[in-house]
């Protein structure tokens, strides 16, 4: 069983992800934020879309859920504890659920914080994991409706992954991400080295996506809380991984 994956460009600045098992011809998106760029690249593919994978409620991950639902057989998955606030659910997971799309594993990590219910898919067999608006490259997401130690605690979940694991994210974020990355780790040769590259892709045009947990576990400073050169520039030596964790995040809502 094989997986093909498609992301593009929807909205101002989100992504989504389509992946499509060869073998069975099951396609499902990550999301839906657009209609029209989903339509358009399932028609360009020539691809039928049978599932949506939803991470979380907000409006622009869930806008073209009816509509596309309305094209066709799609069974639309999300988070049970957004249920009510999804168009279209069909089949409601947790954290801690598995399932089956196409033959392949589909783990759902609990992952709030950015909302109260998000979840993100983690495909073990194929080193794939779908992290919505928690994990960005060189980031995390804004912290609207949790905490900032619910928010560590799911971005600890993913951190424990296979460093080789592919993450997709929910918007390309990461060229302001690294320029306010660069603020409070500076002295992170590999994240200057990265903040070079992503200037380059960006002014080529080209996405920044996907990363991976290794790569964001040496450069995005959201995840390298216990990392003693950004503690002491922060001049939280002695403090919890918690706590360096959300004075980081303090920092980047008011850059």
């Amino acid at each position: 069983m094989t997986l093909e994956i498609e992301q593009f460009a929807c909205r101002d600045d989100n992504f989504c992800v389509l992946i499509h098992d060869t073998e069975s011809g099951q396609t499902a998106s990550i999301d839906a934020p657009q209609e029209k760029p989903i339509a358009d690249t399932l028609s360009k593919r020539g691809w039928t879309l049978s599932h949506i994978l939803t991470t979380h409620w907000h409006g622009d991950h869930v806008e073209a859920n009816e509509a596309l639902k309305a094209r066709g057989n799609v069974e639309i998955v999300g988070p049970a504890a957004e249920a009510e606030k999804i168009p279209g659910i069909d089949r409601t997971v947790k954290g801690g659920d598995r399932f089956k799309f196409a033959g392949h594993t589909v783990d759902v990590i609990a992952t709030p914080g950015h909302t109260l219910g998000e979840v993100s898919y983690y495909l073990p067999d194929d080193g794939l994991v779908f992290a919505g608006d928690t994990l960005f490259a060189i980031g995390c997401g804004r912290i609207f409706e949790g905490d900032a130690a619910m928010m560590w605690k799911s971005l600890s979940r993913l951190m424990d992954l296979p460093p080789e694991t592919i993450v997709y994210c929910g918007h390309e974020y990461t060229l302001a991400n690294a320029r306010f990355a660069l603020t409070v780790d500076p002295d992170n040769a590999a994240l200057a080295g990265r903040a070079k590259q992503i200037e380059a892709m960006r002014q080529r045009g080209e996405a920044t996506l996907p990363t991976t947990i290794a790569l964001e576990l040496a450069t995005n400073p959201f995840l390298r809380a216990a990392d003693p050169s950004l503690r002491a520039r922060l001049q939280m030596k002695t403090a919890s991984d918690a706590d360096v964790f959300a004075e980081i995040r303090r920092r980047k809502d008011n850059f």
